[in-house]
């Protein structure tokens, strides 16, 4: 299950200009395993009972654990039509094979907030595992009653995310859908090799925290024809980010695509090597976004490509802002500091649509550590007024270095 062409973290990287980064394309991660050389264990089989009330937590671990302990290609089968209750489970690796599959013709459902505890951090959880593939299912979160609590009371409970991968390799995550999650849909961290191709993510358009799916402290990661409607970003990109390619999208309502969070940490690894194409936003509060905190920071980001992108209405369709804090994390940015993140060799090309502000396209970079190499190229955007007529749109600079080619509306500011 070698992955031919991959770069290790410790290898040596040169980044050439952005305009012509050159992106690592990795192969799909193919976990098909003959049928008749499979050994196949029903959740139905360890006491699961599909009725969507029995709490059937023990009998899917117990499916787990003889697909894990298998030395033969393993699969874990969660039967057609029918619905089970899981609370907090984790699927604890290593395994004893790296050919896993986790087959979802059913609906995996939470429970209610209450029933689930103020310390879960994750709800199905996939810890230390190599060579898994998980296919088809719905997870229902059932997230409704805590959004409602949370617009209405203080000091609420996060809520867990709906599915977590950590520290684990060759992962692919295919034709999934995740309803109402009480916090992020998914996440993959720490995690090598990854492809989430053809998910499907629902949450109300005011569900709080939401998002789709979040990447970090990840290398080789591939996001493909999803589709993502919620409450916050489709796709976040955290720190210690390398290789990731994303294409395919739609997203919308949500909060856009975005590289952020960058600076919390003085020490932090960077993101590089990110190409996002194909994309089309629709009714969101962001497009393209990269933020970080105003504090010192020795991280960074470069060589990104965000190309062929269409906005519909988007409130912020491109963004950079360095000088980004938080209103419930003051005492993190004083008055004074600047962010640290170096931020550089970063293009926007081929994208058009309508903003609902007229400033379409804002760099907002930090006075000590400025963004270089910005390209903006092919850029088509106009400003569409509440009484939907359009009007020229505008640009915004400060500290910001690079250079425009082709048709840049609004005008470059750069």
């Amino acid at each position: 299950m070698a992955l031919v062409g991959l770069v290790s973290r410790s290898s040596n990287i040169s980044l050439l200009p952005a305009a012509t980064v050159f992106f690592i394309i990795i192969p799909f991660l193919t976990l098909m395993i003959n049928a008749d050389k499979m050994i196949a264990n029903n959740v139905a089989d360890f006491g699961a009972k599909g009725d969507g009330k029995s709490d059937a937590s023990r009998a899917f671990l117990r499916a787990w654990a003889a697909s894990c302990n298998s030395m033969e290609p393993s699969t874990v089968y969660v039967p057609h039509k029918n619905k089970y209750l899981l609370n907090q489970t984790v699927f604890q690796g290593p395994c004893k094979n790296s050919r896993l599959t986790f087959r979802i013709d059913g609906t995996l459902i939470a429970p209610d907030y209450k029933k689930m505890g103020s310390s879960v951090e994750n709800w199905l959880m996939f810890d230390m595992v190599q060579g898994l593939s998980i296919i088809g299912g719905l997870l229902d979160g059932k997230g409704s009653s805590l959004y409602a609590y949370k617009a209405t009371k203080q000091g609420c409970p996060k809520g867990p995310t709906s599915l977590a991968f950590f520290s684990s390799k060759n992962i692919q995550v295919q034709n999934l859908t995740s309803i109402n999650a009480k916090l992020f849909h998914i996440i993959v961290n720490k995690c090598q090799n990854v492809i989430l191709q053809g998910i499907k993510i629902r949450a109300p358009q005011d569900s709080p925290n939401t998002e789709g799916i979040h990447i970090q402290n990840s290398l080789n990661v591939r996001v493909l024809n999803t589709s993502i409607k919620t409450g916050d970003d489709c796709i976040s990109i955290g720190p210690d980010i390398q290789n990731l390619w994303v294409q395919r999208i739609a997203c919308g309502p949500g909060h856009g695509i975005s590289i952020e969070n960058l600076g919390k940490d003085h020490e932090e690894e960077g993101v590089q090597n990110v190409m996002v194409k194909n994309v089309v936003f629709t009714g969101t509060q962001n497009g393209l976004r990269i933020i970080s905190w105003r504090r010192p920071s020795n991280g960074f980001v470069r060589g990104v490509v965000f190309k062929q992108v269409v906005m519909n209405n988007v409130q912020n369709p491109i963004l950079i802002d360095q000088n980004y804090c938080p209103p419930s994390n003051e005492e993190g940015c004083l008055i004074g500091q600047n962010s640290g993140i170096q931020i550089s060799r970063v293009t926007f090309a081929n994208i058009k649509g309508t903003s609902t502000t007229q400033v379409a396209m804002k760099f907002d970079c930090s006075k000590t550590s400025p963004c270089n190499g910005i390209n903006v190229e092919n850029i088509m955007l106009t400003y569409r007024q509440q009484h939907q007529q359009l009007a020229a749109a505008k640009s915004f600079c400060q500290n910001a270095h690079g250079f425009a080619r082709g048709s840049v509306l609004p005008p470059s500011c750069l």
